[in-house]
């Protein structure tokens, strides 16, 4: 039997831009992936905490250092630029795995830059 375990988050990021006509899902900066371990095209749940909306994308390179979180295409219906979010990745894992697993957590101040990796 598979369980499906919280890997990583980003939490607290911030939305800093929202564009529906892009292709695309949610854009963030490369150094805010390589510190989580979420990968480019990872399944992701965002959690909107200014409205409450939660759905499911996948990620896509943002510029490094940048401090980019865009929301893309239909994803941009679900929240607006200053909006805070929690990115959340999981991950498959016997019992016996995820006992032993502890997952990544990255926090970030209002320009999405890294303040603590927990």
């Amino acid at each position: 039997m598979l369980l499906e375990i919280f890997k990583a988050k980003i939490h607290q990021a911030t939305i800093t831009q929202a564009d529906l006509h892009y292709e695309g899902s949610l854009t963030v900066d490369m150094d805010l992936l390589e510190a989580s371990g979420i990968l480019p095209n990872e399944k992701v749940q965002v959690v909107n905490i200014n409205n409450g909306n939660r759905f499911e994308t996948y990620t896509i390179i943002g510029e490094r250092g940048s401090g980019v979180i865009g929301l893309n295409g239909a994803a941009a219906r679900l929240g607006l630029p200053g909006d805070k979010i929690i990115i959340i990745s999981y991950a498959q894992m016997t019992p016996e795995e995820a006992q032993k697993f502890k997952p990544t957590v990255i926090v970030v101040d209002d320009k999405n830059k890294i303040k603590a990796k927990l």
